[in-house]
């Protein structure tokens, strides 16, 4: 082919890619990964929370670094007859800047970092971030890191945390239950030994106003053993059957929210698999297709130019899978973040409901109580009046009424 000609067709060739790479960059800058802005701003998930709208901050991944005009390494600059940087419209800046991969930490050397696959701000450049609910130490604002289990080598997911509190706390009220359950048999049987114990005949033969106090006495142990099966009964249904009773499907409710939130979570972790494997293969399909073009300049292979066009699509096809796949996982994440905010508040709220009903209720056992205690002072107080009342010189009068048998005293006898 003529020298003139070549470059014509050179020169069309280089204008349709450029043209190409024009349109990429639209669709680029349609799915907010332009590579040429220096971050991505942050999205605003608006959503309705406990009654009304709360709007959350959301952290977006970003991207910065313009297109390198060098191949990366120590291949030399390639001609402007022939750019693989606007070739590749912008898949090379995406392997610079989402960085190297490695299983459990990967980085962005400018923006993010993450972490067992949930990507956070960096802390070099980490943004101020405003609490969700500031002063509240809410469970939303405090839970989204994993931490190292104590039990072994691994982590557990700050919700794993809140759900153990959750369940512990359940744990936590049906043994207080039960404790009130002893409370409820100890009074009972109380109350039992009170009334046989006040049908004893002991000292049943006592008079006078000393037998009126003694007799009081034993009625009033069956006045005080039907007011503890009052309490008993009533610490029963005021106290025992509610703290049994509340969120009696508590457990089941918790389940759910787990394996909600579990399911999100491998969700995630799955988009994020597919983001390494994307750009794992956009790497491949990059260093093949800059072998291609070198070995064309320096003239090492008969690699036609049909070649290198179709090193340069599977590139491009690479660059838009890895996009597309960030992109889902960042749907995974956002759809993760608002789950976990409703779902800890939702904790929030239960745990604030199962600590003020259990108060209450306790509040209401020291009532009755107070209400035992008056009770068992008014069986007591007619035997106290008794025992003021006790005067053994009129007992000794009436008893001597009722069982004398003479006043006259003997006298000496006479011979």
């Amino acid at each position: 082919m003529p020298q003139e000609a070549a470059d014509v067709e050179t020169v069309a060739e280089n204008d349709q890619g450029v043209r190409f790479a024009r349109g990429r960059a639209v669709g680029l800058r349609n799915l907010e990964w332009s590579p040429h802005r220096r971050e991505r701003k942050a999205r605003l998930s608006s959503f309705r929370l406990a009654g009304r709208v709360t709007c959350l901050l959301r952290v977006g991944v970003t991207m910065s670094t313009r297109p390198p005009m060098r191949p990366p390494g120590n291949a030399p600059a390639v001609p402007l007859g022939f750019q693989p940087a606007l070739a590749l419209t912008g898949a090379l800046c995406l392997r610079q800047n989402l960085g190297s991969s490695s299983p459990g930490k990967k980085q962005n050397k400018e923006n993010t970092i993450t972490i067992n696959c949930v990507t956070f701000p960096h802390p070099d450049t980490m943004p101020e971030q405003q609490l969700l609910k500031p002063t509240e130490w809410s469970y939303c604002d405090y839970f989204w890191a994993d931490k190292k289990d104590p039990q072994g080598n691994g982590t557990m997911a700050g919700f794993e945390l809140l759900l153990q509190k959750q369940l512990k706390g359940k744990q936590m009220q049906k043994e207080m239950s039960e404790f009130i359950r002893e409370r409820i048999k100890i009074e009972e049987e109380y109350a039992k030994n009170l009334a046989k114990l006040s049908q004893n005949s002991l000292a049943a033969q006592e008079e006078g106003s000393l037998g009126e106090a003694w007799a009081q006495v034993k009625k009033s142990l069956a006045d005080e053993a039907e007011v503890h099966l009052k309490f008993s009964a009533k610490l029963h249904s005021e106290v025992e059957k509610p703290l049994m009773n509340f969120r009696e499907n508590f457990k089941k409710d918790m389940k759910k929210c787990e394996h909600h939130i579990t399911d999100l979570r491998k969700q995630l972790a799955s988009r994020h698999a597919a983001v390494e494997k994307a750009r794992k293969a956009l790497t491949e399909r990059q260093r093949d297709l800059e072998i291609k073009t070198q070995q064309l300049e320096i003239k090492l292979s008969n690699k036609t130019e049909e070649d290198i066009k179709k090193a340069r699509r599977k590139s491009t096809q690479a660059g838009d899978d890895l996009m597309r796949c960030v992109d889902l996982y960042n749907q995974a994440q956002s759809k993760w973040f608002e789950e976990m905010v409703t779902t800890t508040l939702e904790l929030e709220r239960l745990e604030a409901e199962r600590v003020e009903m259990i108060r209450q209720h306790l509040c209401q056992y020291t009532q009755l109580r107070h209400e035992t205690d008056m009770f068992n002072q008014s069986t007591v107080e007619p035997v106290d009046q008794l025992l003021r009342k006790v005067d053994p010189a009129k007992d000794r009068e009436l008893w001597v009424r009722e069982h004398k048998t003479g006043n006259i005293r003997p006298v000496d006898m006479e011979i």
